[in-house]
């Protein structure tokens, strides 16, 4: 049995005569919170989409639970909410949760979806409302029931706290730290890189299609001889060097 709930092995990924992804590699063990950061078009993602078999990569190799990411039983295991959410506009809340816990054969639990709701703030009355009411908020809010209603192994979240207010923030880490409790596994994509070093265990910095780093967050400050992540990581990407 693998180790690592996802690795990522030299994988590259070309648009033409254009490289997104330079032989990218870095391995998430089980039950590990990870953070891959990087600015607007370092590559994030692209190497999203490869993981999630939306686009063909030209070399290397990903692995979801020592199974390859292309076969629908290492996927099976997987969550996703992607940046952009939006549920179809003309279904309730309650149809949306329905229907994706179906895709997945997981039963729909009324009284389980409420209380995850109430615990993300979000008022069970939202389960009947049309999607087209919701605030981006409350979509947010819903995206993130949906996918840990399904009780994954691991779950990859694309900017997760994008149009959440301060409340929902600290509420939706605790209930990561719930997951992480239960011996549950994250990907997380952040542009707020205090919610990374309070979160992830460790963490990678991509840019230009590389990875740069690879290490806790604090590894990162002590590297680049910073006290806080935001000037660490500044330092890091200026240098644009790989790391050994």
């Amino acid at each position: 049995m693998s180790s690592s709930a996802l690795s990522f092995s030299k994988v590259v990924k070309k648009y033409g005569r254009a490289t997104a992804l330079h032989e990218v590699t870095f391995d998430i063990a089980r039950g590990e919170f990870f953070g891959l950061v990087g600015v607007n078009g370092a590559g994030k993602t692209t190497l999203l989409k490869c993981l999630l078999d939306l686009c063909a990569f030209d070399d290397g190799g990903i692995e979801i639970f020592g199974i390859p990411h292309r076969l629908r039983t290492a996927r099976a295991r997987m969550a996703f909410l992607p940046e952009r959410f939006m549920p179809p506009y003309y279904s309730t809340g309650e149809d949306f949760v329905r229907y994706v816990l179906a895709l997945q054969s997981v039963d729909y639990d009324r009284a389980a979806a409420e209380q995850l709701l109430q615990a993300l703030d979000l008022d069970r009355a939202a389960l009947q409302m049309p999607a087209r009411a919701y605030s981006k908020g409350m979509t947010q809010k819903l995206g993130l029931a949906a996918s840990f209603l399904a009780h994954k192994d691991l779950y990859v979240l694309d900017e997760p706290t994008s149009g959440l207010d301060p409340k929902a923030r600290a509420l939706l880490k605790a209930q990561l730290r719930q997951i992480k409790q239960r011996g549950g596994t994250l990907l997380l994509t952040s542009h707020a890189l205090a919610d990374v070093a309070e979160i992830c265990d460790r963490m990678a910095v991509l840019h230009a299609g590389r990875v740069l780093f690879v290490g806790t967050p604090d590894e990162l400050c002590r590297q680049y001889a910073s006290s806080g992540l935001e000037a660490a990581f500044l330092h890091c990407i200026e240098q644009e060097r790989p790391a050994a």
